[in-house]
């Protein structure tokens, strides 16, 4: 049966008014958004991948929504105005452009005073508007509980999808094939078609990547690393398997170092500490056991993007914040463990410490 999660309304509006907020410090009138993830962030519509929205937000509260084809409904706006991105089934190209002209067409007469907040990455910026992207990427930070419920459900994918591996794992089975039971597991779970695909690792005997025709052989190690969207919100979480042996010592040697990486980031996190100094500290852990075997970033952020703020990276300088949900993911790789393992946990941050959302075993 189809899921009856989505947004709420009462959260929306709430979210509206805290980029409402935002708007009076910055002496804006007016925030327009196109991106889908922040279509449905505001406002609870979540246009379908191939098809365009817009929603512009006035100072006064008031919402509007230009959505493709017919108004939704239970979303969180005043007014809706519809355009057809279809003309006899066929998908029209020029439907971001419409959205637009019918939004704007719906603000004649509206009173502004102030700035107008456009994406970045959508609109060229002239003087008259404010690049407000950044704003909404550090609004979209705290989740609210309609956000978490999708998440979680997301979350609840990636273990069916584990749960999968484990008993289909064995010598001879190709990373294809496996791709297919996880694939089929993800959709069972979800009740419905994912919202984006499975994830970025599916490879036995490396870090990761797409998978392969390549049959796994024993005693290798296979590194899944899973981020399947739920209705716009993802998952991320990794998990690493042996294939037909049990694991070597060395291999065990660095699950326990990765382990209690993971031990530390739990017993660390909390609103205030510096992602980079977590990153740091985990680093230095890892390369003491097995030095420059550890190479990427430690986790970031997940929501209606895979990869989010805060960023546990030394690129940047993010703080931890009540209400985040971010990975972590320590690894570490090298042709005698045949050829890595990382594991990786879903996490949000609460007040005085972190809650984990994943549940499924960490044993290889």
């Amino acid at each position: 049966m189809p899921s009856s999660l989505s947004l709420s309304v009462e959260f929306c509006r709430e979210r509206q008014q805290r980029l409402l907020e935002r708007m009076r410090q910055l002496d804006m009138g007016r925030v327009i958004v196109q991106q889908p993830e922040n279509v449905q962030w505001l406002s609870g519509f979540r246009p379908h991948r191939l098809m365009a929205a817009a929603v512009a937000l006035d100072a006064d509260g008031r919402c509007v929504l230009a959505a493709p084809n017919a108004a939704p409904d239970n979303v969180a706006v005043d007014e809706c105005v519809t355009f057809e991105a279809q003309w006899c089934c066929t998908l029209r190209q020029e439907q971001p452009t419409d959205a637009l002209k019918l939004l704007k067409r719906a603000l004649v007469g509206r009173p502004r005073a102030g700035g107008v907040g456009v994406e970045g990455s959508r609109a060229s910026i002239d003087f008259t508007e404010v690049d407000i992207e950044p704003e909404l990427w550090k609004l979209r930070r705290r989740k609210d509980l309609d956000e978490l419920a999708l998440i979680q459900r997301a979350i609840d994918c990636t273990e069916a999808m584990y749960a999968a591996a484990r008993a289909a794992i064995e010598p001879g089975i190709t990373e294809l094939a496996l791709y297919n039971i996880l694939h089929a597991a993800a959709v069972n779970a979800a009740g419905e078609p994912i919202t984006h695909p499975l994830g970025n690792d599916f490879q036995c005997n490396s870090p990761g990547g797409s998978p392969r025709a390549r049959a796994a052989q024993t005693g290798e190690l296979f590194v899944l690393d899973l981020g399947p969207a739920f209705r716009g919100y993802y998952a991320d979480n990794c998990r690493t398997f042996c294939v037909g042996a049990p694991p070597s010592d060395v291999q065990l040697a660095a699950w326990m170092a990765i382990v209690a990486a993971l031990n530390y980031v739990e017993a660390t996190v909390r609103p205030g500490v510096r992602c980079s100094d977590v990153f740091a500290a985990v680093k230095s852990q890892l390369d003491a056991v097995r030095p420059g075997a550890f190479f990427h970033h430690l986790g970031h952020g997940i929501g209606l993007f895979p990869h989010e703020a805060p960023h546990l990276n030394p690129h940047w300088d993010d703080v931890f914040e009540e209400g985040d949900v971010f990975t972590a993911e320590p690894g570490l790789y090298g042709d005698d463990l045949r050829a890595g393992i990382r594991l990786e946990e879903n996490y949000r941050v609460t007040a005085t410490g972190v809650e984990k959302l994943t549940r499924f075993p960490l044993e290889l």
